[in-house]
């Protein structure tokens, strides 16, 4: 697996990229990993609704073909594509998310920070209060009418495309940024949702070392055997 920087921060020619390489590889290309940080940006899903923009503040919002709904790049978050060969893994979409989130959390402990799912909302979250989640936290069913996100903020938006059994977009890691554009949206389509940093956490940090820690742990659950790609102490 090769991991690239991708130097460009663009988002468009970085997006069309990844399109092309997807469309070119053959079952015996190498998978890749791509690290980027991307210049101010809204990206729309398939499914993206332009009134999760609230007001773009001359912001680009530029329309993809991942999944999910709108979500924000900017300096200090690291967005890691992975282009991985499904087949080959012997994996479907959904374990494939789960690696990916497992990553994640791999990633924030290495910071002491403790990060989890929630059911249906793909992606990482932490708790605001910094306590540590109880089983009543877990990404398993919540009562009528709870608040899934009470009390959470989502770290690590990820949004994804398969074609041919081959992915692309990704996953993104807010390290130390201007939080102010996630507020200016409904981030994923969820109104209010907190979005936090590892800065805001009290985790002091660079992008290339949080990249370095996250392409390590994407590699890792993607060479690891299924059937301990996504270890108990994630889930």
């Amino acid at each position: 697996m090769q991991i690239k920087r991708i130097t460009t921060p663009e988002y468009t020619p970085v997006y069309a990229a990844m399109r092309e390489f997807t469309a070119q590889r053959t079952p015996a290309t190498e998978d890749e990993i791509w690290l980027a940080e991307h210049g101010p940006a809204y990206t729309l899903g398939l499914a993206g609704r332009r009134e999760h923009v609230l007001n773009a503040h001359d912001i680009p919002v530029i329309a993809t073909d991942r999944g999910g709904q709108v979500t924000y790049h900017g300096p200090g978050q690291v967005v890691a594509y992975p282009l991985i060969d499904l087949r080959r893994q012997g994996i479907y979409v959904k374990e494939y998310v789960h690696r990916i989130e497992t990553a994640v959390i791999c990633v924030l402990a290495d910071y002491g920070v403790i990060g989890q799912r929630v059911a249906n909302a793909p992606g990482i979250y932490v708790r605001l209060d910094g306590r540590a989640p109880s089983l009543a936290d877990s990404a398993g069913p919540q009562p009528a009418g709870a608040d899934p996100f009470a009390g959470l903020g989502k770290i690590a938006a990820l949004g994804v495309k398969v074609t041919n059994h081959r992915t692309y977009h990704g996953v993104a890691l807010n390290v130390a940024m201007d939080l102010a554009p996630f507020t200016w949206i409904n981030p994923c389509g969820y109104a209010g949702l907190a979005t936090v940093d590892l800065a805001t956490l009290g985790v002091q940090t660079t992008w290339d070392d949080a990249a370095a820690r996250l392409a390590h742990h994407l590699a890792r659950v993607f060479t690891l055997p299924a059937d301990t790609a996504s270890p108990a102490s994630s889930s």
